[in-house]
């Protein structure tokens, strides 16, 4: 089992920056995809970002590329995601998950969520 908690989550003006934070516990092995997805009231969950428990290559939704970073401590069992020059668009719930082996963009091949931080931007 895994276990997963954000923070980070608040209100910003467009052009600011956020800091999410992921606590993951339990069984997680250097061979697991941690992601980013969100959601808004008008969307389903959409993927935002992902990398390797390892490391390795980060990967990115257009959408944000440029903009936002995932990182992992892997000594302290924490997935980032620094998101820079938010945008009124980027208003969401976002979700840390995790899955075995490669990383996806769908969610429902994640099965282990965490419970979401709400970002929201002003205009």
């Amino acid at each position: 089992q895994v276990q997963l908690v954000e923070s980070g989550g608040g209100l910003v003006q467009a052009g600011g920056s956020v800091n999410l934070s992921c606590a993951a516990s339990g069984r997680i092995f250097s061979h697991h995809a941690m992601a980013w997805f969100r959601q808004s009231a008008e969307s389903e969950r959409q993927f935002v970002a992902a990398i390797s428990w390892s490391g390795g290559t980060p990967y990115y939704a257009d959408s944000v590329k440029s903009r936002f970073t995932i990182s992992r401590d892997h000594g302290e069992n924490m997935l980032y995601l620094q998101m820079n020059d938010l945008k009124p668009e980027d208003t969401a719930v976002y979700y840390c998950a995790v899955k075995k082996d490669y990383y996806s963009e769908k969610f429902y091949d994640y099965p282990y969520w965490g419970q979401g931080t709400q970002v929201t931007v002003s205009s």
